[in-house]
């Protein structure tokens, strides 16, 4: 490749945050932020397809991939905690603008952010990330019970939820054609959510996603002040969060791109070339 990755880290606040980057440094960066329970690892099909023209970065979140995983007596797993710790990080890297590609967790990551520095944005990328409470279907029901009453649910959660089958779902969700997908990408998941400490970290950021919910209105109301370049790219089969999602993101941008693609919740386990060519036309139709 004429741009290869790099596997970097950087001190943040005390923490050792990894990263993958690829790209020209003087061309438009694309700050990637990855979803649960992956890591910046998702995104090495969009590294393999765009670092001709982009300056691709991606970060591993504390708790996450080769980042620190720091003990949750003593380390806040919130996401505002993330969202303040991957600012710190843009600053570190001297990212003053930037383009966020958000998927899942990444989206509450995400829109901290650009609330918080609005002026680093440049535009939004929504791959299968909520920014409404209709967004979160039936599915969703247990996980309200969680946060309603943490000590009665939370053994029924880490048995469902940091399951191998549910970590399977996540990716294969109801694509009929489940050839597509590379078993490697829930096992490697389910290795590291298997990991010691690793039940503690990701229950207490589960545990405070109800803090999201809280937050839609807000983050709804930003999009309908600022109208911010919006392209939706939504993988049809996601079992996790309901389909009206792309429209409510129009309702708030109608400028908004939205493309709805025959893949998953990780859309880039099937469908990286098309995101890819999506990425491309909607940064070059500025």
């Amino acid at each position: 490749m004429k741009h290869p990755t790099y596997y970097r880290t950087t001190q943040v606040d005390e923490l050792s945050i990894f990263y993958r980057e690829a790209g020209p440094k003087d061309a438009p960066t694309l700050l990637l932020l990855h979803g649960f329970p992956s890591s910046s690892r998702m995104f090495e099909p969009l590294f393999a397809r765009l670092s001709d023209r982009y300056h691709l970065v991606a970060p591993d979140y504390p708790g996450f991939g080769h980042s620190d995983w720091p003990d949750p007596k003593r380390f806040a797993y919130t996401f505002d905690h993330l969202a303040e710790i991957m600012n710190h990080f843009a600053e570190a890297l001297g990212l003053s603008r930037y383009t966020l590609y958000m998927q899942d967790y990444g989206g509450p990551v995400g829109f901290r952010m650009a609330l918080a520095h609005p002026d680093r944005i440049e535009a939004l990328i929504i791959q299968n990330a909520v920014a409404h409470n209709e967004g979160l279907g039936a599915i969703w029901e247990p996980r309200r019970a969680f946060w309603a009453d943490r000590e009665a649910n939370e053994s029924a959660l880490r048995t469902n939820f940091l399951s191998l089958p549910t970590t399977r779902t996540r990716h294969v969700g109801h694509d009929p054609d489940v050839e597509r997908y590379d078993p490697d990408l829930w096992t490697d998941e389910f290795a590291f959510l298997s990991q010691p400490g690793q039940a503690d970290i990701q229950s207490d950021l589960f545990y405070d996603y109800r803090t999201n919910v809280d937050a839609y209105p807000g983050w709804q109301a930003w999009m309908r002040e600022q109208q911010p370049r919006l392209l939706v790219i939504w993988g049809r089969y996601d079992p996790s969060f309901d389909f009206s999602e792309p429209e409510a993101y129009q309702r708030d941008v109608p400028s908004a791109q939205v493309h709805v693609l025959d893949a998953g919740h990780f859309a880039l386990d099937t469908a990286a070339d098309e995101i890819a060519a999506l990425i491309r036309d909607f940064t070059g139709s500025r």
